[in-house]
């Protein structure tokens, strides 16, 4: 059964960093592409970062230069390290997979920048 587990959320002053990370289970990890997802409230959910199974990445404009997503393939752990915090990235995140057509979602974490 595939599984993703977030944890590193809280709460940061603005310019402040966090680290998330994202344990993954179930399923052939270093195979597939992963993603940090967040969503605001009273906003559609939004694509943060995506790794693909080679290491490429690619971000949102918003957190590019900022946020830095990487992978271990030997954990299976994907993580987004998160510098520069501003309010606007307060926000539950979320980790994300595709496997055969399926989303599949972590539990979700709460990040809150605020003074």
């Amino acid at each position: 059964q595939l599984r993703l587990v977030e944890s590193g959320g809280g709460s940061v002053q603005p310019g402040g960093s966090l680290r998330l990370s994202c344990e993954a289970s179930g399923f052939i990890f270093s195979a597939y592409a992963m993603r940090w997802y967040r969503q605001a409230p009273g906003k559609e959910r939004e694509l943060v970062a995506n790794i693909g199974a080679s290491g490429a990445t690619m971000y949102a404009s918003a957190v590019k230069g900022r946020f830095t997503i990487s992978r271990d393939n030997d954990k299976s752990l994907v993580s987004l390290q998160m510098n520069s915090l501003k309010p606007e990235d307060t926000a539950t995140y979320y980790c994300n997979t595709r496997s055969k057509g399926v989303l599949y979602w972590g539990q979700g974490i709460q990040v809150t920048v605020a003074s």
